[in-house]
């Protein structure tokens, strides 16, 4: 139920109708009985920043999860960031701390790193592609680093982008191997599809999925469904694979402490989820 009491998590993005968060997180609240809600809120990208800063004086405002495509443009509107946030140069966690100001923080690559580790796949001393540096493959890309990777691929469309990211990781990261300018996936030990690709039906495959190693890792953000067909096409070639809600499950813990809820574990989160894709 939610009543005059319950405390907001607002969703922002578009288009909400891929959004899995609620279906996980909301669960969770009514089994602790902790009275607060995630809501989707599909706020298009010309109203963003107007409507963030407005969306924070509600009283019941307890946070925001923000998702594509407007990972990038929070991070302007904040007033502290934390270092994920800087070297991404993307937030998707937004809270008003006593002072009334916006803090962000930044989990995506944090959950994907975390779903690498569960499933014994090392991180350190790998060379990781990550194929799109808008918000969420920003974060990828920040987090692999910390994790210890030697190098690090970057490519998208948008050159601004990947140059930006790629000089934010050798000023931060200058020990490890920064390459731009290439999709191609033949050497790389992680492939990761941090684009739209594979949302809607009929997408093309963000790398060629050929020139893939079998005993690469190969991960995906999209979760409008359990398996896009560039993971189904990936598994068939023998790569271990992660879909885009293990991401997801890994970092909701790290979402639920920075809101300042009790902790929860993945294994947790998985079992009363209500996640499903016959949608």
């Amino acid at each position: 139920m939610i009543s005059g009491t319950t405390e907001l998590i607002a969703h922002l993005g578009v288009p909400t109708e891929s959004f899995r968060a609620p279906l996980i997180y909301n669960p969770w609240f009514k089994s602790k009985g902790i009275d607060a809600r995630v809501v989707p809120m599909g706020c298009e990208i010309e109203d963003y920043p107007a409507f963030l800063p407005l969306l924070f004086r509600l009283r019941n405002i307890r946070g925001a999860l923000v998702t594509m495509p407007h990972k990038v443009a929070t991070v302007a509107l904040l007033d502290v960031a934390n270092s994920a946030v800087l070297i991404s140069g993307s937030c998707n966690a937004v809270k008003r701390d006593a002072d009334g100001r916006l803090v962000g923080d930044m989990f995506d690559g944090e959950g994907f790193v975390r779903g690498m580790l569960r499933k014994g796949r090392s991180v350190t001393g790998s060379r990781a592609l990550v194929v799109g540096s808008g918000g969420v493959g920003s974060g990828i890309a920040a987090s692999l680093a910390k994790a210890g990777v030697a190098a690090i691929g970057l490519f998208d469309t948008n050159t601004p982008a990947v140059d930006g990211l790629a000089d934010r990781l050798r000023r931060h990261c200058p020990e490890i191997d920064i390459q731009t300018g290439s999709n191609d996936p033949a050497g790389w030990d992680v492939v990761v599809n941090a684009t739209p690709l594979g949302m809607n039906a009929g997408d093309p495959m963000p790398v060629d999925v050929d020139r893939i190693d079998s005993a690469a890792f190969v991960g995906e953000v999209v979760m409008k469904q359990a398996e896009t067909p560039f993971l189904a096409a990936a598994r068939q070639r023998g790569c271990m694979t992660q879909i885009g809600a293990d991401m997801l499950f890994e970092q909701i813990p790290a979402y639920l402490e920075f809101f300042g809820f009790p902790a929860a574990t993945s294994d947790e989160l998985r079992s009363i989820s209500r996640l499903n894709y016959q949608v």
